[in-house]
């Protein structure tokens, strides 16, 4: 990848880490000719581990590859190292010992501990009370359920969710990242740590790590990597932390008219604000408002996203049939729209498992037409779920657009979901606004955006711009 645009005076490469719960990216931007050129050199499997004391990140082995990343491409870049930038996932964090290391390794947030702590933290502060504090959505998963899951004996360790503690390890100090920081339901509308969340922990505020805005400088790099050839003065940069706050900063367009959706398992269907949006009528809806990058909100709520095909493919699959998705996209454009479409955020279909016979049921309840749930049928329900998808996103894009007071010209599509132009198109026509592309590589680009912002200067979606200008 490649854009025409001149390089900054500096022409040193840039690092940017992406923490995946599948897998892990390091990826690489240089300055050619004038134009910049990013090279995925680093790229490892990751998963929770199942052990003894419950569903852990193997946090050492993560260290240890990512250092191997590093060191490739420090050996691919002559010209050096200028920086690095760490996202990945929100909510999980390591609690450090007194030298700085885990003591342990990180929870997994698909770890049931948080069912029991959930219960117990709402005795002493309701979800209700936790929602209008924080404007953010209530999930067992936030990192506020996590901390209260703690035994008493690491209660006053230090904790620093997932990207930081990376930044931290490889030499920066200790910082909760905004983006980040919000992911946690324990930031207060002020931007600021909750005192009231805190106290119903039965944590100090004072021990929190500083909150600090996306694209601050954390310190340079040090250690044995900072000694080889390639790493002098390398500055350590948290982008935006959190890898979907990441993902919509590489959206390249400093107006005030677009939303976006970041389509993957799961939309995100929403827009960037200036400032959080927490009526009754947002929490009503089940909007969320987190951290982005130049101080603003993004403001979206969850959909059923292709959850929904995946698990159709799966169910096929394991009838011993696979069907190409490619080829089935392609296919299910040859069927015209149903007048009905599925209510596809029903609860029934968050769940795993036999998704084509869980489909027909909802539409047995509603008195309608069902589909053939064979593989030799497939194309027909892919179109009908494409169809319902593109539905949905139109209202709630609506909802977003009364609850903001924001009218759109133009809808952005990043992540894997992107590539599928068949329901671009739909979204587009549903919507009636003019849908772009973001990329699916987002949260690496808005990474490095970022990066650039806080390094040369000028907003984030300038730099955004700057990247997305690239020919093959």
């Amino acid at each position: 990848m490649s854009t025409a645009a001149s390089g900054p005076a500096d022409r040193r490469a840039l690092v940017a880490i992406d923490l995946g719960a599948e897998s892990c990216r390091v990826s690489l931007l240089r300055w050619v000719d004038g134009a910049s050129e990013v090279e995925l050199v680093h790229r490892f499997a990751n998963r929770a581990v199942e052990t003894s004391a419950g569903l852990r990140w193997p946090i050492a082995d993560i260290l240890e590859h990512l250092q191997t990343g590093l060191a490739l491409a420090a050996e691919r870049a002559g010209e050096g190292i200028r920086s690095i930038g760490v996202d990945g996932w929100a909510v999980d964090y390591v609690r450090l010992g007194e030298d700085g290391t885990a003591l342990a390794d990180p929870f997994c947030y698909r770890d049931e501990r948080t069912v029991a702590a959930e219960a117990t933290l709402h005795e002493r502060i309701s979800a209700e009370h936790m929602r209008a504090l924080t404007g953010v959505q209530l999930h067992r998963i936030n990192t506020v359920y996590q901390l209260a899951s703690d035994p008493d004996e690491v209660r006053e360790a230090r904790w620093l969710n997932l990207p930081e503690y990376v930044l931290y390890r490889l030499g920066g100090r200790a910082v909760a990242e905004f983006s980040n920081a919000t992911h946690t339901q324990m930031v207060g509308l002020d931007g600021r740590w909750c005192a009231a969340i805190f106290q119903a922990l039965g944590m100090r505020v004072e021990d929190a790590p500083e909150i600090v805005a996306s694209g601050t400088d954390v310190g340079q790099l040090r250690g044995l990597l900072a000694e080889r050839g390639g790493f002098a003065n390398t500055r350590l940069i948290a982008p935006c932390c959190h890898d979907t706050a990441s993902a919509i900063a590489s959206i390249p367009d400093g107006g005030n008219d677009w939303a976006y959706i970041s389509s993957g398992t799961w939309s995100l269907v929403g827009t960037t604000l200036d400032a959080a949006v927490n009526s009754a009528a947002a929490c009503e809806a089940n909007f969320t408002n987190l951290g982005g990058a130049d101080g603003k909100i993004c403001f979206h709520r969850n959909v059923n996203g292709m959850w929904l095909l995946r698990q159709c493919l799966e169910h096929w699959s394991a009838q011993g049939v696979e069907v190409a998705l490619p080829a089935l996209i392609d296919a299910a454009q040859g069927f015209d729209a149903k007048p009905f479409v599925l209510e596809v955020d029903e609860a029934d279909l968050m769940l795993p498992g036999n998704m084509p016979a869980r489909i027909n049921a909802q539409l047995r309840r509603r008195g309608l037409q069902e589909f053939r749930e064979d593989p030799e049928h497939a194309a027909e329900l892919a179109s009908f779920l494409f169809h319902s998808l593109a539905a949905r996103y139109a209202k709630v894009l609506g909802e977003v657009a009364e609850l903001t007071g924001k009218r759109f010209s133009r809808l952005y599509i990043l992540g894997g979901g992107s590539q599928n132009e068949f329901l671009n198109r739909l979204t587009g026509q549903a919507t009636g606004l003019d849908v772009r592309r973001a990329g699916t590589e987002g949260s690496t680009m808005g990474n490095f955006a970022v990066q650039l912002a806080a390094l040369e200067g000028g907003a984030v979606s300038r730099w955004a711009r700057r990247l997305a200008e690239r020919t093959p």
